[in-house]
């Protein structure tokens, strides 16, 4: 019974933004998979994008999408460049920060 537990218990590469089980994945996909560092910040990426377009405005939102569309282009160029992914996850949480600083709120 012991072993019929463990199945039931997540895999890392359950969470990923994407699924780290497909058959055909990119270079930075599988260095992100195979990282828990990296994992887990691209977890944090999708979660804040994710709370950011729901607070968004509608025309901000399709700003915000093709801001996303473009960084995920910069981060495929890093290729299994761990490093330059790690970068890349920093600068695009760093965006996202400065983004919701700017958003209006009610008092």
């Amino acid at each position: 019974m012991a072993g019929s537990s463990l199945l039931s218990l997540p895999h890392q590469a359950d969470a990923a933004s994407f699924d780290c089980d497909a058959k055909v994945l990119q270079p930075d996909e599988k260095v992100i998979c195979d990282n828990r560092a990296l994992n887990d910040a691209d977890v944090k990426m999708a979660t804040t994008f994710d709370l950011l377009s729901g607070l968004l405005a509608m025309g901000s939102r399709g700003t915000l999408q093709d801001e996303q569309t473009a960084w995920l282009k910069k981060r495929q160029a890093c290729a299994a460049d761990a490093a330059c992914i790690k970068t890349a996850y920093e600068e695009r949480l760093k965006q996202f920060d400065e983004t919701y600083k700017k958003i209006n709120r009610p008092l």
